[in-house]
């Protein structure tokens, strides 16, 4: 299993030319449409990084703490990142990774307090909850989607052994398996899939964080990115497990679903700004 490397954000590293290019074309392709100028331009940055998967996983007999790797990301830790960036403003480009640092906090742990492996935010739905609670998100699908589903919540705690903090850790087990009985029987806006278009909707913005819904039994969200409007179709870009690293999807997000049995549809939602 992969360890984290505690690396400053402030250290990360320079795009190569192309990959800016590429990030002046999927930006410039979205003009007229209502985006979070801050949320792309902060997610271009990443173009190229190594997808790798449990960078925030210590040791089992090791303490919870906050991981700042930029220099690899899964798709949950690229869109922390991103949305801490852009939470952080103007201190972010001038290179102080102070508030960076309490902002990506924030998001990744419950109410912002790393006490223990579930305080972790690991089921996206509870993510999303959070950054509600705290003031920092928005639910564009609750507001604009009539559609709902009931979140029917157990992967982890009917995986234990996938999760060595689990399987070793009795308590960690009892605290997991109380956050899903506390979100589970809730219900939740989401988008099918058969009601996206190709070139998106118009409540869909740029920058706005995509959560997939899966039909697999006991878990809620398979997968998650930022939509992009490029040459007026709606993409994700995404950490790619299956590409290696972050990239602008080739294909319409409407694709992408369609692709895969299990994605059931989307959940959207939206950086709060000030």
């Amino acid at each position: 299993m992969n360890r984290g490397r505690s690396i400053p954000v402030c250290s990360m590293r320079c795009m190569l030319c192309s990959v800016v290019l590429t990030l002046m074309l999927c930006v410039t392709a979205a003009a007229g449409q209502d985006r979070d100028e801050a949320m792309l331009a902060n997610a271009m940055r990443f173009l190229g990084t190594p997808y790798v998967a449990h960078t925030l996983d210590v040791a089992p007999y090791e303490e919870e703490r906050l991981v700042v790797n930029c220099e690899e990301v899964d798709c949950t830790t690229f869109v922390e990142y991103v949305l801490a960036l852009s939470l952080s403003g103007d201190s972010a480009r001038g290179g102080d990774c102070s508030e960076f640092v309490r902002q990506l906090t924030r998001v990744r742990y419950r109410d912002g307090r790393v006490e223990g492996y579930a305080s972790r935010l690991h089921y996206f739905s509870d993510w999303i909850d959070n950054g509600l609670r705290n003031g920092f998100l928005t639910d564009v699908t609750a507001t604009c989607s009539s559609d709902t589903l009931v979140l029917h919540l157990s992967y982890m705690s009917s995986h234990p052994e996938s999760y060595p903090q689990l399987a070793s850790s009795p308590d960690n087990f009892k605290r997991i398996a109380e956050a899903e009985r506390r979100l589970s029987g809730r219900a939740i806006g989401y988008l099918p899939k058969d009601k996206l278009p190709a070139d998106g909707l118009p409540w869909i913005h740029g920058g706005d964080i995509v959560a997939i819904v899966t039909s697999i039994e006991g878990l809620d969200i398979a997968h998650v990115g930022i939509a992009v409007y490029v040459g007026g179709r709606l993409s994700l870009l995404h950490a790619s497990q299956a590409a290696g690293r972050v990239v602008v999807s080739s294909d319409s997000l409407a694709d992408l679903l369609a692709g895969k049995k299990s994605w059931a549809g989307i959940r959207v939602v939206r950086r709060r700004q000030p």
